[in-house]
């Protein structure tokens, strides 16, 4: 399987690891990114061993998308994204949602304890 059709076919197992990762983590990182005008909050997780990274975003108009990022042959870092449907939504912690909905209101990140999503 190609990582396309992993992000395509497998969201919401990919949304679950990067949930699991964070909820073991002592503190999560909702940082506050932008290109030219389009901006987004973004939580992310690496995964060193294989030179990839997960992150969820949001952006404007309570968009969500999923974003796999990784190195090609060349070594040059390409991303995958898919917006997530109303139910793939629906498994992000409602915490979650409102802290990156802060995030990308306040333009500025939050650092949330690690047990925050377990509330």
């Amino acid at each position: 399987m190609n990582y396309e059709e992993l992000v395509q076919n497998h969201a919401s197992e990919m949304i679950e690891k990067l949930l699991t990762e964070l909820m073991s983590k002592d503190t999560i990182e909702v940082h506050f990114d932008y290109e030219d005008n389009d901006q987004w909050s973004v939580v992310s997780m690496h995964i060193y061993e294989e030179d990839k990274e997960i992150s969820l975003r949001l952006r404007s108009e309570d968009r969500f998308e999923l974003a796999l990022g990784y190195y090609d042959d060349e070594d040059e870092f390409l991303e995958i994204t898919k917006a997530l449907t109303d139910e793939e939504k629906k498994a992000i912690p409602k915490g979650l949602q409102k802290a990156m909905t802060k995030v990308l209101v306040d333009e500025q990140g939050l650092r949330l304890p690690g047990n925050f999503l377990s509330r």
